[in-house]
């Protein structure tokens, strides 16, 4: 590799949501910024203001110190923390920063207003650009008061939108190949390259003990998306004789109602929701679960099931977007028909009831499917991304290590 392929680099990341807030891309961008901190590069963050307000801060994230633009921004009240920057001042902030910085590269992590600005602002200086896609326009629209009738039109502006920011990037990524396919066709862009979120597997503490207990786990925003009403519906059909506990981890705008309807169902005194915990609970949680649900039908990697799998925990999720791309059926865990509540319901107690040399299979398999999402390959291959070298989309399936049959 020639010097200049070794020289520490310039990044800017742009991020339309990051710490404090708790999400799947707002934790990628603190894991990525702090992973490229620490293999040496320069690496400034632009997001919203939060506390103390806009200005120039050194903060901490993932363990490291970095940089953090924050920008002016608005809260969107019928979100419960989502703030948003100025769309008509996006292309002004982007250019203060800019020349202030003056990057090698800039990675946009959306496009909806911090990232427009900055990819226009960008390509118009000759500087490298870099996007990851972590855009479902059906989540957001789960948070605007626009009626039904209209979501399927905006969804395709949405998408069209998008898509005048990207013909600005030399490379685009998205956490897997069906994201990326999902992408392609939604945008008209090519070459959209996967690239796992990436975490870092030894964080987590996997307990192949045999088990004391049945819990089931879930982790995630308490969003409407997520499907947790089916999960909580799931758990009452369940056998009262597996006594099974459900722990729902975070938080959001549907948490009352949840807990309103686990009293309806009558599950309330086996179901805890614990609301945004530390990241050393969060990770006690997933090390004393038996197995982890997750019915969302729009996620584009899903983190948390990452997590779960890095914790040694059979997954039970539905069979939609790139879930199936960490869910192998049948071996570290099961997919079940997006709705279908019985079908929920009869996947978790397939695990809930497995022998202990099933279970014992499930979850070394997911120890074993995790190791391909590394964070460190994640982290070698922006660097390539970054420097404008050709990449190969890591390979992230793997042969399973235990048969999951009794």
């Amino acid at each position: 590799m020639s010097p200049d392929n070794e020289r520490p680099l310039k990044i800017l990341i742009a991020a339309d949501t990051f710490a404090p807030d708790v999400n799947g891309a707002a934790r990628f961008t603190a894991e990525l910024a702090a992973g490229l901190v620490r293999r040496g590069h320069d690496v400034r963050v632009m997001a919203p203001a939060n506390r103390p307000g806009p200005g120039v801060f050194v903060e901490e994230h993932a363990g490291a110190a970095m940089t953090v633009h924050r920008i002016y921004s608005w809260r969107w009240y019928p979100h419960d923390w989502l703030r948003f920057a100025l769309p008509w001042r996006s292309q002004q902030n982007a250019a203060k920063v800019l020349d202030d910085f003056r990057p090698d590269v800039v990675h946009i992590q959306s496009h909806i207003v911090i990232g427009r600005g900055l990819a226009r602002q960008a390509a118009q200086r000759g500087i490298r650009i870099v996007a990851t896609n972590h855009f479902m326009p059906e989540n957001m629209l789960e948070h605007t008061l626009l009626p039904q009738f209209l979501r399927a039109t905006a969804v395709r502006m949405a998408w069209a939108d998008a898509a005048k920011t990207y013909q600005h990037v030399e490379s685009i990524t998205t956490p897997t190949r069906r994201a990326a396919e999902f992408l392609e066709a939604a945008t008209d862009v090519t070459d959209v390259h996967a690239v796992s979120c990436g975490i870092r597997a030894s964080d987590y503490t996997p307990d192949l003990e045999q088990r004391t207990g049945n819990r089931i786990l879930f982790v995630g925003r308490v969003t409407g998306e997520k499907n947790i009403d089916q999960l909580l519906s799931a758990v009452a059909e369940l056998d009262p004789a597996l006594d099974a506990r459900l722990e729902i981890v975070g938080g959001g705008d549907q948490l009352e109602n949840l807990k309103r309807m686990a009293k309806q169902l009558g599950i309330d005194d086996r179901t805890v929701f614990t609301g945004y915990v530390t990241d050393d609970e969060l990770k006690q949680a997933y090390t004393r679960a038996t197995v982890f649900a997750m019915p969302s039908t729009a996620e584009l990697q899903s983190i948390a099931t990452m997590e779960a799998m890095a914790s040694g925990l059979p997954i039970v999720a539905a069979d939609a977007m790139a879930l199936p791309h960490l869910v192998h059926d049948g071996q570290n865990g099961y997919l079940f028909e997006p709705g279908d509540v019985p079908a929920l319901a009869a996947r978790l107690t397939e695990v809930l009831t497995a022998s202990e040399r099933k279970l014992t299979a499930l979850k070394r398999n997911s120890l074993a499917f995790i190791q391909p999402h590394d964070i460190d390959r994640t982290l070698s291959t922006f660097e390539a991304l970054y420097r404008g070298l050709r990449v190969e989309d890591p390979v992230t399936d793997i042969e399973p290590v235990a048969t999951a049959e009794d």
